[in-house]
């Protein structure tokens, strides 16, 4: 896979000219503190080794001007005769060849390394994504996969339990509750919608009607029904609401026990 940003992997602004800047001083002031011990022995080691940390941390460009301007720098400061440029011998010509050379080689490998390492983690966090949308899709699968057995539950319920069938009732999310009561633990409170009435929904008392419509859950009720047409006397009854939730939402389904 072909990643162009893997390149962009070096932080960018003018703060990084400055810690580029402060490292240079600083090899340069540690190569002056060990002058009087190494002499002109490794003039150019220190801005080396500052210009291949410069390039991990900072990039390219400021390693190039760290490695340039440590040449100047060796040249001037650590080659004899000190503190003259314009004198040009063997090891002048001895730090402009191989100092370059092997600070070039160690800041091609450190970038290479870099962008191949910014490289990885893009396709890390591309993969990751990728991985999460499949999780979201294989979840939502088996949401409607649910719903549709839920549905399938329902219509078997009814047709099984059609004579002793009373009501069916929609259900919805009532969102004004939701955020007074529970919108930090995502609770939602069922709230009665629509009614569609069964075979012996109009046996049913009209008191126990009102009731039901304004207050049916899962469970056991008792309900007040006319056992025959002929009947005018209403009995209790024990009957049976059970909750079914299906793609088109949830519905409440009150039948007879017996």
């Amino acid at each position: 896979m072909k990643v162009r940003n893997a390149r962009l992997w070096a932080p960018r602004g003018p703060r990084r000219w400055c810690l580029a800047a402060g490292a240079l001083a600083i090899a340069a002031a540690l190569r002056i503190a060990l002058h009087p011990v190494l002499g002109p022995i490794m003039p150019a080691t220190a801005f080396c080794i500052t210009a291949a940390l410069v390039e991990y941390y900072l990039g390219l460009a400021p390693a190039l001007t760290v490695m340039v301007l440590g040449l100047g720098i060796a040249d001037y400061l650590f080659v004899p005769p000190y503190g003259n440029i314009t004198y040009f011998d063997r090891h002048d010509l001895i730090l402009i060849v191989s100092y370059p050379l092997v600070t070039l080689i160690v800041i091609t490998l450190i970038e290479r390394l870099r962008r191949e390492q910014c490289r990885a983690q893009l396709i890390a966090s591309v993969a990751q994504s990728r991985y999460e949308m499949l999780l979201r899709h294989d979840n939502e699968r088996a949401l409607a996969r649910r719903a549709v057995d839920e549905t399938h539950r329902l219509l078997r319920h009814l047709a099984q339990h059609h004579d002793g069938f009373i009501l069916i009732k929609a259900l919805e999310t009532n969102a004004a509750q939701r955020a007074s009561v529970g919108q930090s633990a995502g609770s939602a409170l069922p709230q009665a919608s629509e009614i569609a009435p069964g075979p012996l929904f109009d046996a049913v008392h009209p008191e126990d009607v009102q009731r039901l419509n304004n207050a049916l859950w899962p469970g056991n009720h008792r309900v007040r029904l006319l056992r025959a047409p002929h009947d005018r006397e209403h009995r209790l009854t024990n009957c049976l609401c059970e909750r079914f939730t299906t793609h088109a939402g949830d519905f409440l389904v009150l039948r007879t026990e017996s």
